[in-house]
């Protein structure tokens, strides 16, 4: 029998059949002691260079990385309370390594050997890792005096683990909420899928009726569809005061002192390293250079779409006939969407069965970057739901591979995402192809029929694809640049949202969508009036994207210490600002936003409307050469997608455009433009 810690064995993938919450922080313990041993050798080097000094520190950054990566997986899609305890206990040993490493003054001056004698040798990628490490270890504190650095690697700490206990809150606010229902009539409009899930929650219960859960394909059906506005309501406070003071749950999951610790520790890292404010000091890795200039980006993209957003909600209101509540909105938007285009989301659902969506999906990245996509069987899983697919040249070559894990559960988080399971690299030790976690929140299917998907659940999945692309198909063979790592995080989402126009594309679209029962593909005025609801309502979509970015950028700008957080003033001077539709008072989704509370977008909320920008220039390539062009698709794979973090993101950009980025793609592409 094998006894060796499975987080620990040297396997090309995870064993996910093994590992278990025990096995947790005796790995991580083990590892990160003999990685101090080696980093303390490595301060010693005598003549460092790039392959005796560097590339073994990579080597001891990817070890580490893969042995984490499945606990932090598991933590977000097979949640229990002793996996979350042992996760909680290696978050401070991780981040008090990670500071120690980063501020390890030897290590930075051997950095700053190396660029110094190899410099004119190194090629534009060992030259850009040396590089971007100087300056994070400058971002970390390398420079701080001794109480000053002591104080700084404290408050990383204290980050990390306020991060997790935000996220842990949401996730616990969740799953404690349910809504029972003794009336059909108040499920009117809900698919059957959904209904039944709550018949089978309910009787799982002992209850009587229908018990709903505030999973995120349950809160969106009921939001979108249910005729109910007192389910509607319901749904809609609970979802919006998840993990606050307002919500329907313990006080125990309220995230109020969490922020407000969160961005008090942000501006004091920031100001210990001599910046003005938490946002600035995150622009320090990113395509945008300033506050300032991050602001006017937002207002002006706010000042191009409000007018829109006015005619639109005032249609709205004329529709329904009279004045909307938050929770209408929604409601009622579907509703006129149906009636201006004759065409729902839940009807498309029969037209997308989700074996043929991937197909499709697969299909399209062939076709793009002469990939072939090819399951296999065999690969430990942490959960039924999950497969694992291949990569392939066209050569035949294996480049790399991927777990998808598609549908809504209990005890996973919500949302969709992409991560690393294994990064490349390809070092003196040896090399480790690319493998990605791709992740989404679908509603699984019923008894005897496939998943079905929404429209939007075909976008959301094509989304997460170009992210995993991004990591899968880079060239990079140093862990710390390759695929999204080393990317300016402002830039990270373009390959995701350039994906996202495939899912839009007419050709696609024919490819994609057939009933599942019968085969009939959907019918070309279907598709014609699919593709007219793009710009429906893009004024609303761009300000509620602007009001979450400027919000989250105005928050880390103008914390002031002896005023506190301030989240809900500054929310509300945001909405006043940018805001058309009129939210209650009550409403708290700051306490479960963790996007910027738990995840990497703290002051960065913003890139998604500023890699929308790089994503619709980019597409505006495709579109003039043609969706599928080779030469167009080959020269995104090596400007972009292959790149990494090795080139300046901007310096990439106008090498496969030509020019610098123009926002004028993006506007048209919503129908806003001036």
């Amino acid at each position: 029998m094998d006894t060796v810690n499975p987080l620990l064995r040297e396997l090309p993938l995870p064993a996910f059949q093994d590992i278990r919450p025990e096995h947790v922080e005796p790995a991580i313990r083990t590892l990160l002691a003999d990685s101090r041993i080696r980093i303390s050798q490595l301060e010693d080097t005598t003549e460092p260079g790039f392959a005796n000094f560097i590339e073994p520190l990579e080597d001891l950054q990817h070890e580490l990385s893969r042995a984490w990566s499945p606990v932090g997986h598991l933590n977000g899609v097979m949640n229990s309370d002793a996996l979350r305890e042992a996760y909680n206990l290696c978050l401070p040993l991780l981040s008090d390594y990670g500071t120690d490493v980063a501020q390890s003054e030897k290590l930075y001056q051997a950095y700053a050997t190396v660029l110094q004698r190899e410099g004119a040798q190194l090629d534009d990628a060992q030259k850009m890792l040396v590089e971007q490490a100087l300056r994070d270890f400058r971002l970390a504190g390398v420079a701080l005096d001794g109480p000053q650095k002591e104080r700084f690697k404290t408050v990383m700490l204290e980050l990390s683990s306020h991060g997790a206990k935000f996220e842990e809150n949401v996730l616990d606010a969740t799953n404690a909420f349910s809504h029972a229902v003794t009336d059909a009539a108040q499920l009117e409009g809900l698919n059957a899928t959904i209904v039944e899930q709550a018949r089978e929650r309910a009787v799982a219960a002992g209850a009587e009726g229908w018990l709903l859960g505030l999973d995120q394909p349950t809160y969106v059906a009921v939001i979108t569809d249910a005729k109910s506005p007192e389910l509607r309501q319901a749904f809609y406070r609970a979802w919006s005061t998840r993990a606050s003071d307002q919500g329907p749950t313990p006080a125990s999951f309220d995230n109020t002192a969490v922020m407000e610790d969160l961005l008090r520790l942000r501006h004091e890292a920031a100001t210990l390293l001599g910046f003005p404010n938490y946002a600035a000091y995150a622009l320090a890795t990113r395509m945008a250079k300033s506050v300032d200039e991050v602001l006017n980006f937002l207002r002006q993209l706010a000042a191009a779409a409000k007018p829109a957003a006015l005619r639109e909600f005032a249609e709205l209101e004329a529709f329904a006939g009279r004045k909307l509540d938050a929770w209408d909105v929604t409601y009622y938007s579907e509703r006129l969407q149906e009636a201006r285009y004759s065409i729902s989301q839940e009807e498309l659902r029969e037209y997308f069965p989700l074996p043929r969506v991937l197909e499709g999906l697969f299909s399209v990245i062939q076709r793009l970057f002469q990939v072939t996509i090819t399951p296999r069987d065999g690969v430990p899983v942490w959960h039924p739901d999950a497969r694992y697919y291949e990569i392939h040249d066209a050569q035949g070559a294996l480049v790399g591979g991927f777990y998808l894990d598609l549908y809504a559960r209990a005890h996973k988080r919500s949302g969709a995402w992409m991560d690393d399971c294994v990064g490349r690299k390809t070092t003196a030790t040896g090399s480790s192809l690319p493998v990605a976690y791709l992740v989404c929140n679908a509603l699984p299917g019923a008894a005897g029929k496939p998943a079905l998907l929404t429209h939007d659940d075909v976008v959301t999945l094509f989304h997460e694809f170009g992210h995993g692309l991004h990591h899968m198909l880079t060239r990079v063979g140093y862990p710390s640049i390759a695929g999204i790592n080393g990317v300016a995080w402002d830039a990270v989402e373009l390959p995701s949202q350039f994906m996202e126009n495939y899912a839009w594309d007419p050709e696609v679209l024919q490819q994609l969508a057939a009933h599942y029962e019968t085969g009939a593909p959907l019918p070309a005025e279907k598709i014609a009036q699919l593709l007219r609801t793009r710009s429906y309502q893009a004024g609303l979509a761009t300000l509620r994207q602007v009001e979450f970015a400027l919000f989250d950028f105005r928050l880390h700008a103008e914390y002031d210490p002896a005023l506190g957080a301030r989240v809900h003033e500054i929310l509300a001077e945001v909405r006043t600002e940018v805001a058309v539709i009129r939210i209650p008072e009550w409403n708290r989704y700051p306490n479960n936003f963790g996007h910027i509370f738990a995840g990497g977008y703290a002051a960065g909320y913003y890139s998604y409307k500023w890699a929308e920008v790089l994503a619709a220039d980019a597409f505006s390539a495709f579109k003039e050469s043609g969706v599928f062009n080779p030469e167009t698709a080959k020269r995104f794979l090596d400007s972009i997608l292959s790149r990494g973090g090795s080139r300046d993101a901007l310096d990439a950009f106008i090498e496969f455009r030509g020019r610098a980025p123009d926002i004028a793609p993006l506007l048209q592409l919503h129908g806003i433009a001036a």
